[in-house]
C-alpha cells in the first residue's frame, strides 16, 4: 500500500511538471513588465484559466517543428524560460520583490525552436515526481500529505521564476500562506494527522517576522518577496513544530551559502552579486517536511 501511494504521488508530480513551464514562462518578467500573453513564436496563449493552465506548447505551436515561427502581425515575444544557461551569473542589485534583473532578455533561459519551451517539461516533471514521491514516502498516508502535494507545483513555479528573474510574484506569494493554513486546518480535523494547526499558524508568523527583520537590517541582501514566501514556508514547517521549522530554515541558508561559495570558487560571481534565495528557502522547507514526516512515523 505504501509503495502504491509513493507511485501515485510520483505520477501526480510528473503530471504537474508538465504544467509548470507555462506559468514560469508567463511570470518570468521584471516587475515593470506585464505577464507574458504570447508564446515564443508570437501566438496568443490560450487555454483553461485564461491560458495559465496547459502544457509547454501553445495550441498554435502544437504541430510545428524546426525553426521558430512568428505569426504575421504578432508582437515580438521575449525569450521563453527553458534550459538554464550554465555560464550566466546573476546580475547585481535588488529589485522590488526579491528581483535583480533589469531587462527581460537578461534571463538564464533559452528559447527552443518552434516556439516551444518544452525541454523544461522533462526537467520539471522529473523533479516534481521525485519531490512528490519523496514526500509520500516520508509522510505516509496522513492528511497533511495532500497539502504538501498541492504546494509542490506552486513552489516549483516560484523557484524557477526566482532563478530566471530574481522575482517572487505576489500573485502566488500572497494567497499561498492563507491557502496552506486553511488546508492544514482541514487536515487537523481528520484522524491520523501528525502535526499541529496552531503550530503551523505560529510558524508562519514566526518565520515571516524573522525574514522581515533580516530584510529591514539588510534590504540589499534579501528581497521583500522572500519575506512573503517565508509566511507559506513557516506555515508548512510549523505544522511539525519549532525544531523542524528551525531545521528547515537553517537548511535553506546552508544551501544558499554553499551555492554562493561554489559560484565564488568558480569565479562566476563576486561578493556583491545578487543571488536568488527563494529556491534555497523552498529546498530547505521540502527537506524539513520530509524529516518531519519521518520523525512523526
Amino acid at each position: 500500500m505504501h509503495l502504491l501511494l509513493i507511485a501515485l504521488a510520483a505520477a501526480y508530480g510528473a503530471v504537474c511538471g508538465l504544467l509548470v513551464p507555462r506559468p514560469v514562462f508567463r511570470l518570468a518578467v521584471v516587475p515593470e513588465e506585464p505577464w507574458r500573453t504570447r508564446c515564443p513564436a508570437g501566438h496568443t496563449i490560450t487555454g483553461p484559466v485564461r491560458g495559465w493552465l496547459g502544457t509547454a506548447r501553445c495550441r498554435a505551436c502544437a504541430g510545428t517543428t524546426g525553426a521558430d515561427v512568428t505569426t504575421p502581425g504578432a508582437e515580438a515575444a521575449p525569450p521563453a524560460p527553458v534550459v538554464p544557461a550554465a555560464a550566466e551569473a546573476p546580475a547585481a542589485g535588488p529589485a522590488p520583490e526579491s528581483g535583480a534583473r533589469t531587462a527581460a532578455t537578461d534571463s538564464p533561459w533559452r528559447t527552443r525552436a518552434g516556439g516551444s519551451y518544452g525541454p523544461a517539461t522533462a526537467m520539471t516533471g522529473t523533479v516534481a515526481a521525485l519531490l512528490c514521491g519523496g514526500l509520500a514516502a516520508t509522510t505516509g498516508a496522513r492528511p497533511e500529505l495532500a497539502v504538501w502535494l498541492l504546494l509542490v507545483p506552486f513552489l516549483c513555479v516560484l523557484a524557477l521564476v526566482d532563478l530566471a528573474v530574481h522575482r517572487l510574484p505576489d500573485v502566488l506569494t500572497l494567497p499561498l500562506p492563507a491557502a496552506a493554513a486553511a488546508l492544514l486546518g482541514a487536515s487537523a480535523l481528520l484522524p491520523g494527522h501528525a502535526g499541529s494547526w496552531t503550530g503551523a499558524l505560529l510558524g508562519g508568523a514566526g518565520l515571516g517576522a524573522a525574514y522581515l527583520v533580516l530584510f529591514l537590517i539588510h534590504p540589499s541582501g534579501m528581497g521583500f518577496g522572500d519575506v512573503k514566501l517565508a509566511l507559506t514556508l513557516g506555515v508548512a514547517l510549523g505544522w511539525y513544530g519549532w525544531p523542524l521549522l528551525f531545521a528547515g530554515a537553517f537548511a535553506g541558508f546552508l544551501f544558499g551559502a554553499l551555492y554562493g561559495v561554489g559560484l565564488l570558487l568558480a569565479r562566476r560571481a563576486g561578493r556583491k552579486t545578487a543571488l536568488p534565495f527563494g529556491p534555497f528557502m523552498i529546498a530547505g522547507t521540502l527537506l524539513g517536511l520530509m524529516l518531519g514526516g519521518l520523525g512523526a512515523a
